[in-house]
Order: structure tokens, then sequence, then C-alpha cells
């Protein structure tokens, strides 16, 4: 599993370049950037090599790296990012082009602890640390700090940094907060992250307009933000999409304090913070670019939020799979598709599109009472073939009756999140604005009474639900509620005779 430890793969040894040798300290006094630079330019000018980092703490400012360059960190060794008020980062470069349709973090890199550019060929490897302790973490909604002014006086907001870089490898190394983003990969290919742990407070990593990237066997604990997150944003200033990813073997958890994951501790948050922890694997928000050919598979969910795929800014999302995901204790929809229209960029007009996504194989326990699994699309903009199987969730019950008649806003324009819907009008699922739905071998229940329809479908047209289990709520709730809907069929329902709607329903239940 992702947090045991596994065998370090041997140091290479020709083109080795000890940053001791350039006059790096490792006492966690000296600044050491500039001995690391040196290190990394020698290796560069000498064709390519290996940056090494022995034990020790390494206080550094920006480090900056170059083409075919790995830099080692050994078991023991701790890049530590100074405090700005000691040394300066270097300054986020000028982005008139893109910088104004995403939050500043995703759209600069240079203000970073460690960060590249253009490059080819590039790698951090090996056992030890990456600590963020000075670092900051951008906008931060519960402190309401923020970063992107024009006068950022050389502070950081990022452990890795990379723009347009191809072939990076990163492995076996932690991260321990990463300021706003433990990893921002924006518009790079063929990228490989194996074997992370990242324990930070805002988002693990985000992976924006990036294409061939694998991300696998990874720990992340983000209680306040995402754990791996997908974008498709406007930061190089053209539209660049996220495609040919995988995401495999990975952990993502939202409860825990940080730091006590690397620690090995495992700290829970306190009472008051669980209900808005985050954790979660997403797409968007940032979605001006399309979403494409992606799987998720073999991951589990640690309480946190559940797994979340919004275009709300133009992208087409579509042939995505998700399978085998155990979550535990999840704080809003397990599963959440949102399209929406924020269109936020230039000259965007149209609503994007979301079809053919395939989601099986799904464990959900202790989910909570306001929420049910939502695909929402808008008004003449329908969510397209979405197939569901093999999925037990239980929830924790308590819904009112009340909450079923509710009719949730469209809230065309919001950020997207379970939220913006209020409390959820079903305790199984929510469909709104929907075409080509199949649900099948699908079982929900809850714990405590719940007074709510299982199933709601507000204009949704062509929807199979075949042999699925659902517990009808107190006082003789629906098992489905039927708003504008059409082409709907009920096979094997536990509970119910089948039912067959060949044509159009205004309002039915049953």
């Amino acid at each position: 599993m992702p947090a045991c430890s596994l065998a370090a793969p041997p140091i290479p040894t020709s083109s080795l370049f000890d940053v001791r040798r350039f006059g790096a300290k490792g006492n966690g006094r000296t600044l050491d950037s500039p001995a690391v630079n040196a290190a990394i330019a020698a290796a560069a000018a000498a064709g390519g090599g290996t940056v090494y980092f022995p034990p020790g703490r390494y206080l550094s400012a920006s480090i900056r790296l170059k083409s075919n360059i790995t830099l080692y960190l050994e078991a023991g060794a701790v890049i530590e990012a100074v405090d700005a008020s000691v040394a300066r980062y270097d300054l986020p470069e000028p982005n008139e082009a893109g910088g104004n349709y995403q939050d500043y973090g995703h759209s600069h890199w240079q203000n970073s602890l460690i960060w590249g550019i253009g490059l080819n060929n590039v790698a951090i490897l090996g056992g030890g640390l990456i600590h963020g302790k000075g670092l900051i973490s951008g906008h931060d909604k519960y402190t309401g700090y923020y970063t992107d002014k024009p006068d950022q006086p050389g502070e950081a907001d990022k452990a890795i940094a990379l723009r347009e870089c191809r072939n990076v490898t990163l492995r076996d190394f932690s991260i321990l907060h990463g300021g706003h983003f433990g990893i921002l990969a924006t518009g790079c290919g063929n990228m490989l992250i194996d074997h992370l742990i990242i324990d930070t407070n805002r988002d693990g990593m985000d992976i924006d307009g990036c294409n061939n990237v694998r991300i696998t066997n990874c720990s992340l604990n983000t209680p306040w933000d995402d754990a791996i997150c997908l974008k498709a944003s406007y930061g190089l200033g053209r539209i660049q999409h996220c495609e040919n990813i995988t995401i495999s073997d990975c952990l993502v958890s939202g409860n825990f304090d940080e730091g006590s994951v690397i620690d090995g501790t495992f700290k829970r948050s306190a009472p008051e913070y669980r209900s808005g922890r985050y954790g979660r694997i997403k797409m968007g928000t940032e979605s001006n670019g399309d979403f494409k050919n992606i799987a998720i598979t073999n991951c589990i969910f640690d309480e946190c939020r559940g797994l979340a795929i919004e275009s709300v800014d133009g992208s087409h999302i579509e042939d995505l799979t998700i399978s085998n995901i155990t979550m535990r204790n999840v704080v809003n929809d397990p599963i959440f598709i949102r399209l929406g229209a924020r269109l936020r960029g230039p000259n965007q007009p149209r609503v994007g599109t979301i079809k053919r996504i395939n989601i099986s194989n799904i464990v959900v326990s202790g989910a909570h009472v306001n929420h049910a699994s939502t695909i929402a699309g808008l008004e003449g903009h329908l969510i397209e073939d979405i197939r569901i199987s093999n999925v037990q969730i239980e929830t924790q019950g308590g819904g009112d009756a009340a909450w079923s008649k509710a009719v949730p806003p469209e809230n065309a324009n919001g950020y997207p999140e379970p939220g913006m819907f209020g409390k959820a009008p079903a305790y199984a699922f929510y469909l709104r604005h929907v075409k080509a739905i199949e649900v099948h071998h699908v079982k929900v229940g809850y714990v405590q009474p719940e007074g709510r329809t299982a199933v709601v479908l507000d204009d949704v047209s062509d929807a199979s639900f075949h042999a699925v289990n659902l517990r009808r709520g107190q006082g003789g709730a629906a098992l489905f509620a039927l708003r504008g809907v059409s082409e709907f069929s009920a096979r094997d329902v536990r509970g119910m005779p089948d039912r067959e709607v060949p044509g159009r329903v205004d309002a039915l239940t049953f």
C-alpha cells in the first residue's frame, strides 16, 4: 500500500553531483539553495546528471530545475522551504494572456520552492522529504489570507511547479505542507507520479492540461482542499486538454491533522472541523479544455468528499472509467457530476458536454445525510450516456420527508459543489437534465430512519434501473419520483413490480 516503505533504487554513480561539494551545509541554518542551483547548473553543463542530497536539512529558496537533471533525496534528506522574511523566492513570471481566468496560484510557476519550465527529462527521486515550511497557502478561504497581489514580496506558494515539461518522473519522496499546491503540473506530457506521500493543508497535486500521465501508489492527506485534482485551465493563455490520464492504487483522506500521516500518528481533526474537510479526487473546476480518456481505479477515499466531475467553463468530458473505489464517511455526495455554465474564460460562450462515463464496483459507507449521488446538467444541455453498476452505498439516513418535495435551484453559473443544490431531495440518487443513464446491480440503504424518496429524476430520458435494491423510506415514501421523465424502465427492483414508462410523464411516484 502507498504508505509502506519500499527499497530505494541504487543511486546512480555516473554523473553524480553531491550538493555538499558545491557548498551546501545541510545544517538547517545556512541557506543552501545557491549551492543546490550551482550543482544543477554544473550537471546541466555536463549534459545532465544526478544532483544528490545526502542526509541533512537543506534550507532553500527557489531551486531551478534544468533538462536532463535528477534530484535525488537520500532518506534523511530534507529540502526545507525558507521563510520569505529570511530569503526571497523567485518572483512570479508575467502572465497577461492566461492569468485572468483561474486562481492566481494556477497562473504562475516560478514563485515556488522547486520549479521548471519547458524542460525535458527531469526527475525527483529518493526517500527524502520536501518540507514547505516557509511556503504560503495562497488565498485561504478559512484565514482570509491573500497572495494574489502585484507586489508579492518574493513569497512562494508551491512546493513543486512544472510548466510545459516532458518526460517527468516524481517517485518515492514525501511532501509536508506544500503551500497552495504540493505539485502543480501544467501543460506537461509523459509524467509518472509514483509512491509519494503528500501531507498538506491545500491541494495535494493539480494536473492541469497535461497528457499521458500516470499517478499511482500515492497517499494524500489534504484536509482543506482537494487531494488529486485534474484541471484544464487557461493558465497557459490557450486551451489545453487533459487527456490519457490514469490514477490507480491511491489513498486520499481529509480528516487527519497536517503532518500526522507522514509521522505515522494519524491524528484525526477536531470534530468542529470535520464537516468542512476535503480530500477527494476531482476534475475541475477549471475546465476550459477537455477531459478525455481518463481511468481511476483501486483507490480509497477516507473521511473526505466524494468523487467530483465538473465541466463549467465549456469543457467536453468524455470516455471516463471509474472502478474499484472504497469510500468511508463521505461528507458530501459520493458521486457528483455537474455540467454548468460559469463560462470563465475568453470568448467562451458555449456550454460543454459530459458523456460516456462508466462507474463500477464502488463501496460507500457513512455518506452524509444532506447529500445523495448527484448527476445534474442544464436545461437544453443534458449529461449523456452514463452507466453505474455494482455499487453499494450506506448513508447515514435521517433525512426529512419534506426534503423530497423541494426542487433544487438550477444555479447554472454557480461554483460547482454539492452544497449548491441545498439538501438533496433523494437519499440515493438525484438525476436532473440527463439522457441515457443505466443503473444496475446497485444497493443503497441507510442507518437512521429516512423519510425521503430514494431516487428523484427530473428532466431525464432513457433511464434504466435493473437489479436495484433500495429501502423504502419511513411513512411509505416512494422509491422513485419522476418529474418530466420519458422512456423509463425499472426491472427487478426490490419491493416493487417492474415498471415501464414508454412515453413522457410530468409527475409520477411509486
